[in-house]
């Protein structure tokens, strides 16, 4: 599956560039050329990593920064700009960005630098092979679980991507809208939420975890769902 990476830059000739070079680099791309914009796709459409220009019309990209940081806190940021004062650098850092590249930039140092920060974004779980829980495993190759009494059942494309995020972000409330986001990739408006209760439901089922108190999946009220880490269990 191809990476997304939604660019916000207001500046038509850099974006256009930036654009054209990772779709060659076999990215997926979204654009906005404001803030305004910027802010709506930014919290809205599912992508891999977001790369974002500080100084434009509408909300800048400090603010746009400090928005994803509250709603998708683990998604990885890249901050240009042409501003390299080291203030807005640290500034830009300790909002969250994940790096910082100052304009003018090659376009081979730009796509190393993504590749570097997706490598290592907790949201990258490819190279997860299995995933233990109360009980058994998830092998993620076989596309099965295994429980420790011998039993094994099958999993689906869409519970295993379910699963590999939600146990990726282990401990942390996960919004039904931000899974539909980065399981389903689409937008929340688009769909009801209760698509991702039915689709848990049926995970904990496979799961053996369908007591009022789940050992796995728990249900966080108002929320949305939280895979519980495995060594915190008793």
């Amino acid at each position: 599956m191809k990476k997304r990476v939604l660019v916000v830059e207001d500046d038509a000739a850099i974006r256009r560039g930036i654009v054209d070079a990772l779709k060659f680099a076999d990215y997926e791309v979204f654009e906005a050329a404001e803030g305004n914009e910027g802010m709506r796709m930014a919290v809205r459409v599912g992508y891999d990593l977001l790369l974002l220009d500080l100084v434009m019309p509408g909300p800048d990209g400090m603010a746009i920064l400090a928005e994803v940081r509250t709603s998708r806190p683990t998604v990885p940021v890249i901050i240009l700009t042409a501003r390299g004062e080291e203030k807005d650098r640290v500034k830009g850092l300790t909002l969250g960005a994940d790096d910082y590249v100052v304009k003018p930039f090659s376009v081979q140092e730009l796509l190393a630098r993504i590749e570097a920060v997706l490598r290592r974004s907790p949201e990258r779980g490819s190279d997860v092979k299995s995933i233990p829980f109360n009980g058994g495993v998830a092998d993620i190759d076989r596309r099965e679980i295994r429980f420790d009494d011998g039993g094994t059942t099958g999993l689906s494309d869409r519970e295993i991507e379910l699963l590999r995020y939600l146990a990726g972000n282990a401990g942390r409330a996960i919004s039904r809208e931000e899974l539909l986001r980065r399981v389903w990739r689409i937008d929340p408006d688009n769909i009801e939420t209760r698509t991702i209760d039915m689709h848990v439901a049926r995970l904990r089922e496979k799961l053996r975890d369908c007591s009022a108190d789940s050992a796995v999946i728990s249900t966080v009220r108002g929320k949305g769902y939280r895979f519980v880490p495995y060594k915190s269990r008793t």
